[in-house]
């Protein structure tokens, strides 16, 4: 579907003054002033992250009275049971929080449902196995449990004591919790509302390392693991989706470093595995695209539990064990997503009048669980519009699945809106999950489309594909492309920087590439220079842009530095392409 590119209005003489300003390129001042950094102080506080910058773990809601009931269970030697959650970071939450208690000396496990089994978060069958087991230990649930209102108070009149950790959004009424540690929680006037499950038990481990030591700071041993559950944080900020500023872009900038320089033994393993333990620094990429599928995988197949212990060993041998197992894990999960990807356009293309929806739902009782949030992701991005996947239960009567946003629209609003459909929802945003009964499914879709297509005022035709700026392929050296990290670490509401160039000739037919020719190669021209631009997943592109013969083409890209061999070269990852006569020329003020 052909997109509409936005082009930021620019200022020559800003642009002029912060490259002088900063020492800095062209290209990197454009993004700066695309991106409303307009003068020299305000993009060194954006380039600059401080560890300084996070905010005191007390003044979180809930932290506080949450860090004493841990520690008074701890010292009455009563089990604390961490209740987490399957995904990323779920997984990194439960790392988090099972790590520092361990080394705090406590009497600690964790409880990680069965995501085909139990479903997400807290469940009634859950909170009976624990109480019956030890109706005496404290349970404190990480990134779930806000919605859980039935299952809090059945813990209440069972006597267990229930500490809720979350950041997803709630309902009207808080859960009847010991203590509600939320950064959104009613009253809040806590600074940063967007941390995501690993961010807020990384708070709440900082707020427990502190009443162990002295005058408001952690002993030496508890510091160190501080710094390391950084790295845990990074891991779950990222996989998370959750936007990419504020103290998640301290969390991140300074975990990435972590997860190099501090590894546990298991993530240690991991790196190597994903071929990224030589690199002299990470990218939110590299836990997007490589760690965090590893990790979402064991979870996806319903054994998340692996996850948790392999970022929480101590033993290198079973560190290794795991480490294979959970990299085979994913690619089962690949081979599965690849099918259902493929079964997922040829359910869109057999029923076009789906694709006048500015939303996508695809009902199948053949879709895995376990993917439906990565295939719908795919899905969303490809038909460039929100996806709901729901995988049908005939004999129930029943569908359950998970939905992705696609252009700033809020999933979690609109689930709302169609609430009177539905048996249940949950997520934020970007991300969601649902149930509802089978003969609801079409009403669904078409109430969803409506809510939708109020946001989408102009209608799905060309949805809007912002860009920085228009540069041309001489302005991408690979100095100034190299600047382009100083803007890093990128991900949501912060991605890399998009570019565009009007009028370029291809240098030779476009070719397919990767497994099953999915992807695209292209080599193009503009006033004698040369680069390869690749678009993966893309393939059918190329047939595309070869029906246009010799004629110019326009590209919308991201560049990045791409090594082979010892050598480095600019590369250009395509985000979107036109013939040059339908490109818009951006706007420039006076």
């Amino acid at each position: 579907m052909p997109r509409n590119w936005t082009f930021a209005l620019h200022d020559s003489a800003v642009i002029g003054r912060l490259s002088r300003d900063l020492d800095c390129s062209p290209l990197l001042a454009q993004v700066l002033a695309a991106r409303g950094l307009l003068t020299k102080a305000d993009a060194t506080l954006f380039l600059q992250t401080r560890l300084v910058d996070l905010h005191d773990p007390n003044l979180l809601p809930g932290a506080s009275e949450a860090a004493d009931r841990i520690l008074a269970a701890m010292n009455a030697g009563r089990r604390i049971t961490i209740y987490g959650d399957y995904d990323v970071d779920g997984v990194t939450a439960t790392s988090i929080l099972y790590r520092c208690l361990k080394l705090a000396g406590a009497k600690v496990d964790y409880y990680i449902p069965c995501r085909f089994e139990e479903g997400y978060g807290l469940n009634l069958e859950a909170v009976r196995k624990l109480s019956a087991e030890d109706p005496t230990r404290l349970v404190v649930t990480v990134d779930c449990g806000i919605c859980s209102l039935l299952e809090a108070g059945l813990a209440k009149e069972l006597n267990l004591e229930l500490i809720v950790t979350d950041h997803h959004h709630m309902t009207d009424s808080l859960p009847c919790a010991a203590t509600v540690v939320h950064p959104r929680r009613p009253g809040s006037e806590y600074p940063f509302p967007e941390l995501c499950g690993a961010g807020v038990a990384f708070k709440l481990a900082w707020a427990i390392c502190q009443r162990m030591g002295t005058d408001g700071k952690a002993p030496p041993r508890l510091r160190e693991f501080l710094m390391q559950a950084v790295g845990m944080a990074a891991m779950g900020t990222v996989a998370d989706v959750v936007p990419l500023r504020g103290e998640n872009r301290v969390l991140v900038a300074y975990g990435l470093q972590a997860m190099l320089e501090r590894p546990t033994v298991g993530l240690e393993m991991l790196l190597k595995i994903c071929e990224l333990h030589e690199k002299k620094s990470l990218t939110a990429e590299d836990i997007g695209f490589a760690i965090g599928p590893r990790l979402n995988a064991a979870g996806r197949l319903g054994q998340a539990r692996l996850a948790v212990e392999l970022l929480t060993t101590e033993d290198r041998s079973r560190a290794a064990q795991l480490t294979a197992y959970i990299d085979q894990l994913n690619k089962d999960r690949q081979t599965v997503e690849r099918r259902m990807f493929k079964q997922a356009k040829e359910l869109v293309e057999a029923n076009e009048q789906w694709l006048s929806h500015p939303a996508l739902v695809l009902p199948s009782t053949d879709w895995h669980a376990g993917v439906m949030g990565i295939v719908a992701n795919r899905i969303a991005e490809h038909f460039t519009r929100p996806t709901i996947m729901l995988k049908v239960n005939e004999a129930a009567g029943t569908a359950h699945g998970s939905g992705r946003s696609f252009g700033g629209f809020d999933l979690h609003a609109a689930l709302g809106a169609c609430a009177e459909l539905l048996e249940g929802f949950g997520g934020h945003s970007f991300a969601a999950g649902v149930r509802l009964a089978k003969s609801n499914v079409d009403a669904f879709r078409e109430k969803l489309a409506s809510v939708a297509i109020d946001y989408f005022v102009e209608g799905v035709e060309e949805p809007a594909l912002d860009v920085d700026a228009e540069v041309t392929l001489a302005d991408l050296t690979p100095r100034a492309v190299r600047e382009l990290d100083r803007l890093g670490p990128y991900g949501a509401e912060h991605r890399r920087p998009v570019f565009a160039i009007n009028r370029l000739d291809l240098v030779e037919p476009p070719k397919k590439f990767g497994g099953g020719e999915r992807h695209l190669s292209l080599r193009v021209r503009q006033n004698g220079k040369v680069l390869r631009a690749v678009a993966f997943g893309r393939a059918e592109w190329a047939d595309e842009i070869a029906a246009a013969g010799d004629s110019p083409i326009s590209l919308c890209f991201q560049p990045q530095m791409n090594e082979f061999r010892g050598f480095e070269t600019v590369e250009l990852h395509l985000v979107d392409w036109k013939p040059a006569d339908k490109a818009v020329a951006p706007a420039v003020s006076a």
